[in-house]
């Protein structure tokens, strides 16, 4: 069945938001799992975390990066267009439960899956201290919604245009050396960024949730493209996780399997930009125009 656009949203240069019509997963997904799209019915497949869900209504919100052909494809679309497929939910969800200070850090479109999943803990009366960040100021997203739902919230970026002039692993160490450190911390965002959060946590001997995002094709665990390595064992994301403990994830390998495709990802971005300037729809480098 097609999926309707019902409402989009730009949240930065690249990045968007949107509200899929989808009843089935709006009525049974729970936080940390995610979806895989697919544009048309021959169309490439993509794992997008639900970032919120409205059962009521049966729709699911959405939160993508434009940085392949998908995706920008996917930024494309109007409201009220549709997409052919939707399948889910997938993955393991969120333990949630109240383990008392809990730290939840997010880095750039990390913070995307991240906020269902900071909302769950706080409902579930946890103290929910929050640290997203981002490169710069424009690239930061959902400050409100965190402040909306966290006991406590910082803000760092890469070059101090907002908030403080650091990486989100200065705040989380600060925390962690308290007279009271945190019960558990969830992070969540580039693979570099949870591998050095994981170190902090490990240093101070504090349980610690990171939620992957590798490449995937079918999301059942039959293809074996998202088998990283957690605790020298094999695992796969789509059906073992999207959440593992932190400090047995082999960041590394999971980093190297993750560039396999880069070049055939920006080919392919770059090819659906000059196709859609040669049809008049963009100008050359303004792919939303």
């Amino acid at each position: 069945m097609a999926h309707k656009i019902i409402s989009k949203q730009q949240l930065s240069q690249d990045v968007f938001t949107g509200w899929f019509e989808a009843p089935l997963v709006a009525s049974a997904s729970k936080p940390g799992q995610f979806i895989i799209l697919s544009i048309s019915e021959d169309g490439e497949r993509i794992p997008l975390t639900i970032a919120d869900k409205d059962p009521q209504n049966g729709t699911i919100r959405l939160i993508w990066q434009r940085v392949g052909k998908t995706t920008a494809m996917l930024s494309d679309l109007e409201e009220g267009g549709q997409i052919a497929n939707i399948a889910g939910p997938l993955g393991k969800p969120t333990e949630v439960k109240k383990f008392g200070k809990v730290v939840c850090v997010g880095g750039g479109i990390g913070n995307a899956p991240l906020l269902p999943i900071a909302k769950a803990l706080k409902d579930a009366g946890n103290e929910v201290i929050s640290i997203i960040g981002a490169r710069n100021k424009e690239l930061l997203i959902l400050e409100d919604d965190f402040a909306a739902i966290s006991d406590e919230l910082t803000i760092t970026t890469d070059d101090g245009s907002y908030g403080r002039k650091t990486l989100v692993t200065e705040p989380l160490e600060q925390i962690c050396a308290g007279e009271q450190k945190p019960d558990k911390v969830f992070v969540i965002g580039p693979a570099i960024m949870m591998k050095f959060c994981c170190g902090v946590t490990k240093k101070y001997n504090v349980p610690t949730e990171v939620s992957l995002n590798t490449i995937m094709v079918d999301g059942t665990g039959m293809c074996g493209g998202c088998r990283v390595e957690v605790g020298g064992q094999t695992k796969f994301v789509c059906v073992d996780g999207p959440e593992f403990d932190g400090h047995l994830v082999n960041f590394d390998l999971m980093m190297k399997r993750q560039a396999a495709y880069k070049n055939q990802e920006k080919n392919a971005y770059e090819q659906y930009k000059e196709h859609r300037c040669r049809i008049g729809l963009n100008k050359p480098g303004k792919i939303d125009e």
